[in-house]
């Protein structure tokens, strides 16, 4: 049990350290590369509802049995953007500078996995 609290909890942590800064970077082209974003409500649903699932993974934390079932939602979270972000590399629509930005979610939904499994064994 100890290590899903903790995995989801460096995940939590790690996550509002990372995304926190978007509600401030907007409009910096040297911050986000071009093209200029077009359509904010979508930057900041994106953040928010980011912002939104590190709650959740700190949630999970506090009690990895009682919440196991939100693990598999928050797997789904974490490679949502590596495989999107892998296909986009692979048909040409994102260069290889994206490419480091998707290894993070990758990792945590691999500790995701095994954390829920773990936390089914405890």
């Amino acid at each position: 049990m100890k290590f899903a609290k903790w995995v989801f909890r460096v995940a939590g942590i790690y996550g509002i350290v990372v995304l926190l800064p978007f509600y401030f970077i907007e409009n910096n082209p040297q911050a986000i590369p071009p093209p200029a974003i077009t359509h904010p409500e979508y930057y900041y649903g994106f953040v928010g509802l980011g912002l939104a699932w590190q709650v959740v993974f700190l949630i999970i934390s506090t009690d990895p049995a009682k919440y196991r079932l939100l693990m598999i939602p928050s797997v789904l979270e974490k490679f949502s953007f590596a495989v999107a972000v892998a296909v986009l590399y692979l048909v040409g629509r994102v260069g290889p500078y994206i490419l480091p930005g998707a290894v993070p979610d990758t990792l945590l939904g691999v500790l995701f996995i095994a954390s829920y499994f773990k936390a089914g064994k405890d």
